[in-house]
Formats: structure tokens, C-alpha cells, sequence
């Protein structure tokens, strides 16, 4: 169960989910692939690669620790991007980010003041930008590289002004 199925007020429905753009593994993909790729290498060609010095078992090994550390970095910014939760549910926004240490948002609609977006030409093209949410009395709280902004701002907008009627 997600943090926020876990959190909801009795009663409080789920409008709309978002999370963080997939952009966000491009670099670790690539990263990840630079390291994957000797480690290919070092297991396809082993029996050329090993000598009386360097035994066969060694250079798998050596395939193997870079495959495995490929592996880790990119699992590792996966499960990251997938520790942010973003949500708009009838009563209020719920941002929660992190994994092991969490940091959240939570904004009653009626004290949602403004919604801005930033998004960059290449943001425009695939569908991320930065939210700043604005709440009566508080500080401005930006949320970067997020899915659709522009439909989540559409849907805390309807929300706020759902509570407002």
C-alpha cells in the first residue's frame, strides 16, 4: 500500500497520480550501460582475454562485479524515482518524496493559493517540469523534472475550485 492510500482522511478519494518523469534515468542508464558494457566484453571474450597470469575465472569475475555494479545503479535510481509520490484527492495535494528519509507536502485544497510551472523546451517536448506549489502563509515549494504538470495543476485547480462552490 502506497504512503498515500496509507494516509488518506476517511471518506477521501484519489483525483489524480503522478510521480517523477522518466527522464530522470536517462544519466544512470547511460552510466550504468558504460559500466555493463567491459563487463559484457570481459564474460563474451574470457577464454581470449585470460593468460597464464590472468586466469579464466578472474576475468569472468571481473565481468561479473562491473555487470553487478551496473545493476545496482541502475536499480538503485529506479526505485528512487519511484519513493516520489504526487497526488490530488478531493480534500488535498499530497507530495512525498525519498526513501529512506521522507519528506512531505501535504496542502489542503482550500489553502492551495497558487500553482506555478516551469518547464524547460525540452520539458514541453516530453511531458516534465517543475511544480511550485503555493500555500496560504507558507513558502513556495518547487518539485522538480514532474510528470504532466500541466494536467496536475489542472486537477488541483478543479479541486480548489470544486471547494470553493
Amino acid at each position: 500500500m502506497s504512503y498515500v492510500e496509507k494516509n488518506l482522511i476517511p471518506g477521501e478519494k484519489i483525483v489524480y497520480r503522478t510521480g517523477i518523469h522518466w527522464s530522470v534515468l536517462v544519466g544512470p542508464t547511460i552510466v550504468a550501460a558504460i559500466i555493463a558494457a567491459p563487463g559484457i566484453a570481459l564474460l563474451a571474450y574470457r577464454d581470449r582475454i585470460a593468460s597464464n597470469e590472468i586466469p579464466v575465472v578472474a576475468v569472468a569475475a571481473a565481468g561479473i562485479v562491473l555487470l553487478a555494479i551496473a545493476a545496482i545503479i541502475f536499480s538503485y535510481n529506479v526505485i528512487k524515482r519511484n519513493a516520489t509520490e504526487i497526488a490530488v484527492t478531493d480534500r488535498r495535494v499530497i507530495i512525498k518524496t525519498g526513501m529512506t528519509s521522507r519528506r512531505s507536502l501535504e496542502i489542503m485544497i482550500a489553502k492551495v493559493e497558487s500553482i506555478g510551472i516551469d518547464e524547460t523546451v525540452m520539458g514541453r517536448v516530453l511531458g516534465y517540469g517543475t511544480v511550485v506549489i503555493h500555500g496560504t502563509g507558507g513558502t513556495p515549494e518547487p518539485f522538480r523534472k514532474i510528470a504532466h504538470p500541466s494536467e496536475f495543476r489542472r486537477e488541483v485547480q478543479q479541486q480548489v475550485d470544486g471547494a470553493r462552490r
